[in-house]
């Protein structure tokens, strides 16, 4: 078998084990039944997301080649931790109530806006304050909503499965959307940026990506949401988030963010369209509390 192969496989299991464990009671259930009160659910996750957001804030440095002597690079690290740490006290505190908060809106258009700056106004990104500002909207913010996508109890050591839900209607969308377009597709998205996306493997994405979110739903109604409308969401702006990666690393010369997850690339590699799913998602469960 090939080499490639295999190191595909093996990285791509050991990806999924880890989401799954921390994203659902699983985890911490097996690390209990090692050692009793060994760890809680939210502390898995939390440390789950805190290490996708430094891994891939560390990888968006890497690309977008800062100057060695500029200031901005110094900075990029101490405010990822400043605007995470207000996320994380909201984690910890329960503190998100999905109303419309001033600041939660300003950051979700800052991700707007960060977006339509790559792909119209890139030259804004070669100055080293514009991948500071960058770098700190695409990584800090997305990671810090993705706290509030699940609920929690100490007392009751529940953990809801929003999350892990959300990772397997990418996954799922990302596989239909390949296999659709593998024996269909002949009509290129984006030819420029990512050449063998098309929008036949778009559509098959969508259409078997909402059904899947149909069966959650019947099976997990009390997941906050409904899944039908999630899966939709994350068929629509999940080949978004692989399209802005891809615009992110052809405007710097790059082939992949990194090689952390072998055989597989880098941490924004796999988790770009989880980047754009979850703010998307977390604005929906917004609007959501208002129909």
């Amino acid at each position: 078998m090939d080499k490639n192969l295999v190191l595909r496989l093996f990285g791509g299991l050991l990806y999924g084990l880890v989401v799954v464990l921390c994203t659902t009671p699983l985890g911490a259930q097996f690390l209990n039944n090692i050692s009793p009160d060994l760890v809680q659910q939210q502390n898995l996750y939390y440390g789950l997301i805190t290490f996708f957001l430094f891994m891939g804030a560390w990888e968006c440095v890497k690309m977008m080649k800062f100057d060695p002597k500029s200031w901005e690079k110094w900075l990029v690290f101490p405010l990822i931790v400043l605007v995470f740490y207000r996320f994380s006290k909201r984690y910890f505190n329960h503190g998100f109530y999905f109303d419309f908060n001033l600041s939660e809106i300003l950051a979700l258009s800052l991700i707007v806006i960060a977006v339509v700056t790559l792909f119209r106004f890139s030259k804004e990104l070669y100055y080293d304050n514009g991948k500071l500002i960058f770098t700190v909207i695409y990584t800090a913010l997305p990671f810090g909503f993705a706290l509030g996508l699940p609920k929690f109890s100490t007392e009751d050591h529940t953990f809801t499965l929003e999350v892990f839900f959300l990772f397997v209607l990418i996954w799922s969308s990302d596989s239909f959307a390949y296999f659709t377009g593998k024996f269909l597709g002949k009509h290129k998205m984006a030819p420029k940026i990512s050449p063998k996306k098309t929008w036949e493997g778009f559509a098959g994405g969508v259409f078997f990506t909402i059904i899947l979110g149909y069966f959650i739903e019947q099976y997990y109604p009390d997941l906050r949401g409904n899944y039908i409308i999630v899966g939709f969401l994350v068929s629509v702006f999940g080949p978004l988030g692989d399209l802005v990666e891809s615009q992110l690393k052809r405007t710097f010369g790059v082939k992949d963010s990194g090689n952390v997850i072998p055989g597989h690339g880098g941490i924004l590699d796999r988790l770009d369209s989880f980047i754009i799913c979850v703010p998307v998602v977390y604005l929906y469960f917004i609007l959501e509390k208002f129909i």
